[in-house]
């Protein structure tokens, strides 16, 4: 039984998984990899979300990472790990999400009682996350927490970002969703990747994904204006009550109150991020 309101978790998992979010967007990630000699944007923002991994190939990282083509991955791992180590990589995304949250969010946030209370808030409720059968979460949490506000409020967003995203791949395999499946369906949502945004940053042709679509319509997931169907919308919503469940013990954690505030505290530092420009105009929608 929860201890929460309903979908609760839910509504502070999502400005928690966006604050995260901003680093794998920000041009300061390409100016301080490119310090360290990477060239390739896809291969910056690989290295920078396997490296708590270790120097891990192409198939750990499709694995893990669940949506990705092989293909492409291959093209950047593992010699990713040749132009830096994956002790340089961590060391790097962290300086670039301090430039990033000091850019977007500006220096009195960052200083802010709000900002400590936020990261003290969220740090709490990763204390209940679990890593069995969490190998993205728990690469992370054996990283050492930073000591700065805003960074400790990252490092628990990223935690609690990938322990979701971890019980969300589990949820994924049980409703028999394929990698591009699993996105079209998303796109179809209206709150998913943009079909271009998709192609261009998990190495998938359009072939690849007028398949997809064309084996969502055989199974009633999607109508022939590729829209979901009820049947579709019914399992989208599926996989977030699954997801919900295997991800309540942080916020169970943190109790009602807390979930309240931690969610109120990172909607206003994402409502900020956003209207600095944090994300593209075109990153979601249907077409």
């Amino acid at each position: 039984m929860t201890t929460l309101p309903p979908r609760a978790a839910r509504r502070c998992a999502h400005p928690v998984n966006l604050l995260h979010a901003t680093l794998f967007f920000s041009p300061d990630l390409d100016v301080v990899f490119k310090e360290l000699g990477f060239e390739d944007g896809s291969a910056i923002r690989l290295a920078a979300r396997s490296a708590p991994l270790g120097a891990v190939g192409a198939g750990t990282v499709a694995a893990t990472f669940y949506n990705y083509n092989h293909g492409f991955l291959a093209r950047h791992l593992p010699a990713v790990w040749e132009t830096a180590s994956p002790a340089e990589v961590l060391d790097a995304r962290l300086r670039a999400m301090d430039t990033t949250l000091r850019r977007l969010l500006g220096e009195d946030a960052v200083a802010s009682p709000e900002m400590a209370e936020a990261a003290d808030l969220a740090m709490r409720a990763a204390e209940a996350c679990t890593r069995h059968a969490r190998p993205l979460y728990s690469g992370n949490a054996d990283l050492p927490v930073p000591d700065a506000a805003h960074l400790r409020l990252w490092h628990a967003t990223t935690l609690l970002r990938e322990h979701r995203g971890d019980g969300h791949v589990v949820a994924l395999l049980s409703a028999g969703l394929d990698p591009v499946e699993a996105l079209a369906s998303h796109t179809a949502t209206g709150k998913g990747m943009s079909p271009r945004w998709v192609l261009g940053t998990r190495g998938w042709g359009r072939a690849d994904w007028e398949g997809a679509v064309e084996r969502l319509r055989g199974r009633g997931l999607l109508d022939a204006e590729g829209e979901l169907t009820e049947a579709g919308a019914a399992l989208r919503e599926s996989l977030e009550e699954a997801t919900d469940r295997l991800d309540a013990a942080p916020y169970e954690h943190l109790g009602a109150e807390g979930t309240a505030r931690l969610t109120e505290l990172t909607k206003g530092f994402l409502v900020a991020a956003v209207g600095a420009g944090a994300f593209p105009a075109d990153l979601t929608g249907k077409v």
